[in-house]
């Protein structure tokens, strides 16, 4: 893979974005805009609704044997093959919904999954969708045969954040809300290879460098990143993080494995999703309709903003045009504010307060059995026949 990013992911539901060579898509509510906005002439955009795609009958089970949970059709979660021929989504009415985008944007199949799903890749042999869902458990299915079942491949004990595949898809990666990555084989996902330890949060991003794939860039709930994408041209990494209207830039060094901070780049509004161009221009997807999307471009080491960019401005149009389905996440919270675990800034005055607690209850639970004993030796006395 040169570059670009593939993938919109979120915690929810939420305005995402994905670039793949020379096409894009963005997603609001329930609504997938697509198109080739890089293109000369008059390029159709492809509109696809989540409301009218086929619905589970009711009365049917799925594949979990429970019967069908009423949702939202906005999209969850949403993903390009490496080839940009293939295109999957999942949405809140737990559909799994698979396009194919050459010569022209086609619907190949609509199926349901057991849960309701947070991340999806596809691998890089393009036969095959990874979807990871909210119970902890990740299910494949087939490209080759759009309409098959999924099958259960892996499965954590918390829900899982993200799923990922090293490039040559040897290697299938899982974030999860009990800060662990776990890093598994592909065609054998029960033999664990690795754990990555050491985030103090849930871990919210995980991406595996496409041109270093024995490096992997994670991020947690710590500074609460939504969002991480990468360019192979100049190794850039751009990072946004949750209700904040700033995004940051930094450049890998493979060789230290680190990462050089270089610029922040601040907004007037905050942004939904970033992603890079193969070519290394960067795309801002923010809450604003009257420029939905932002570019910006690397020059003379400062990344600045472009605006007289065609495709940019035909896709800007494209979003302007079905605002209606942006504008209710105009000023929506944070989508990771419920994934935080409660905790106690004092520890030792918390467990001191359990043990007053327990104390007081067990006190209390002995003077109403020595009160039962008194009164049963009273009621003894009284009942003592008199000489």
């Amino acid at each position: 893979m040169a570059g670009g990013d593939g993938g919109g992911r979120s915690p929810g539901a939420r305005p995402a974005l994905a670039l793949r060579g020379a096409l894009a898509a963005a997603s609001g509510g329930g609504r997938l805009l697509a198109a080739r906005p890089g293109h000369g002439g008059d390029e159709n955009l492809f509109v696809y609704d989540c409301s009218s795609a086929e619905k589970q009958p009711l009365g049917e089970k799925g594949q979990d044997g429970k019967g069908p949970d009423k949702g939202s059709d906005d999209i969850l979660a949403f993903a390009f093959s490496p080839s940009g021929g293939y295109f999957a989504l999942t949405d809140d009415s737990k559909r799994l919904i698979l396009f194919q985008t050459k010569p022209s944007w086609e619907c190949l199949s609509v199926r349901f999954v057991s849960r309701r799903c947070t991340s999806l890749v596809i691998t890089a042999a393009e036969d095959k969708i990874f979807v990871a869902d909210k119970s902890g458990d990740v299910y494949s299915y087939s490209i080759t045969e759009p309409k098959a079942d999924g099958k259960l491949e892996l499965g954590h004990v918390s829900l899982l954040m993200d799923v990922a595949l090293s490039a040559d898809d040897q290697y299938i990666l899982t974030a999860d809300r009990d800060e662990k990555i776990r890093v598994s084989l592909t065609k054998a996902p029960y033999s664990i290879v690795s754990y990555c330890m050491g985030h103090r949060e849930f871990v919210s991003k995980i991406l595996v460098i496409p041109n270093c794939p024995d490096l992997l860039l994670s991020a947690s709930g710590k500074y609460t990143v939504s969002r991480i994408t990468y360019c192979c041209q100049g190794g850039y990494v751009a990072i946004l993080c949750d209700s904040i209207p700033t995004v940051y830039i930094f450049q890998l060094d493979a060789t230290a494995q680190q990462l050089l901070y270089k610029q922040q780049i601040s907004l007037k509004h905050k942004g939904w999703d970033i992603a890079f161009q193969e070519m290394g221009d960067l795309w801002i997807l923010q809450e604003d309709k009257e420029a939905p999307l932002l570019m910006y471009r690397a020059c003379d080491g400062q990344w600045k903003a472009v605006t007289d960019d065609k495709g940019l401005q035909k896709m800007s149009k494209y979003i302007q045009d079905n605002w209606t389905v942006f504008e209710g996440f105009v000023g929506a919270g944070s989508c990771y504010s419920h994934l935080y675990k409660a905790s106690f800034e004092n520890m030792d005055e918390y467990l001191q307060r359990k043990e007053k607690k327990l104390q007081q209850q067990k006190k209390k639970q002995q003077d109403l059995q020595h009160g039962s004993s008194e009164q049963a030796k009273k009621k003894m006395k009284t009942e003592e026949p008199s000489l």
